[in-house]
């Protein structure tokens, strides 16, 4: 039956290959690209204008090795330029979201100081294409989000869970310091308190607990990537620059950057006021229907 719904709700139809701009990457297989270029990472659509991108490694839990994080990073910075995606929901494949960081590759890419500035860098950019996409990002969890898997749940702007998820970032089990930017996001979600017991315990937290400090917006009571599809739903129909403006106002509010990217809303603001969906909001309130947003 959940399987069935899925179906009604969810496309699986391939988005137009990220890797490539030519006419002639339509012609190659999708699922053979995703693979070698943009490895253990797929794309596909929804109905509503989402598309969802999937972590595809589920024999390690959906662990992610430095190509995969510097895939992520690529990924999302591509999909700034389809007109024709109004949110993203970020997932796992085989029921779990990410185990994190794959811990089995650090002797060859983490093996000293320098080497982990660089892997550093590449969770970094990872994060920031995420955090900085113009558009809704909601993750949906299932089973772990655990370590760098948590720190991906948290840049996205929503985090859906189901009852089987489970959050951890076990960094003072590995000797490993979290970033400056990496507990921003978190204190920013749960507040301070509750950060610091995340991560000086490094113990799990289960959805309910999740769920009742915020580190989990929506407990789906059955599958998390529905909800998280149903949810990206409501938002389709709004007005792309006014979901762009009011992002980036609340992120600068988050981040501490008012000042400085003061000048960025502004400009959006102005964009949003010369726009078409500007003049189809006013003509649509004025005839009393639903608007068509084209996001021009």
């Amino acid at each position: 039956m959940q399987q069935k719904r899925r179906e009604n709700a969810y496309t699986r139809l391939p988005v137009t290959p990220l890797e490539r701009s030519d006419s002639s990457a339509l012609s190659e297989p999708p699922s053979t690209k995703r693979k070698s270029q943009l490895q253990n990472l797929s794309v596909t659509s929804a109905s509503n204008g989402t598309a969802v991108v999937t972590i595809d490694r589920p024999e390690r839990r959906n662990a992610c090795n430095q190509a995969m994080w510097r895939g992520l990073a690529e990924l999302f910075t591509r999909l700034r330029q389809d007109r024709t995606v109004h949110a993203v929901v970020l997932t796992g494949a085989g029921g779990h979201f990410c185990a994190g960081a794959d811990i089995s590759e650090f002797a060859d890419v983490r093996d000293d100081s320098a080497a982990a500035l660089e892997y550093s860098r590449s969770v970094a950019d990872a994060e920031q294409a995420i955090f900085h996409f113009p558009k809704p990002v909601i993750a949906a969890v299932s089973g772990y989000a655990m370590g760098g898997g948590c720190g991906l749940s948290l840049v996205c702007d929503f985090r859906v869970a189901d009852k089987s998820a489970r959050f951890a970032i076990p960094a003072a089990k590995l000797g490993i310091v979290y970033s400056l930017d990496e507990c921003r996001a978190l204190a920013t979600v749960v507040g301070v308190t509750h950060a610091k017991r995340i991560l000086f315990t490094a113990e799990q937290v289960d959805a309910e607990e999740a769920a009742r400090i915020g580190l989990v917006d929506i407990l789906a009571e059955q599958d998390a990537l529905d909800a998280a599809l149903e949810f990206a739903g409501r938002m389709s129909g709004n007005a792309p620059l006014s979901i762009e403006g009011a992002k980036v106002t609340l992120n600068a509010v988050a981040t501490g950057e008012m000042a400085a990217r003061r000048e960025e809303v502004a400009l959006i603001s102005r964009r949003a006021a010369d726009s078409a969906d500007y003049r189809e909001g006013r003509q649509a309130f004025l005839e009393k229907r639903k608007p068509r947003f084209t996001g021009s």
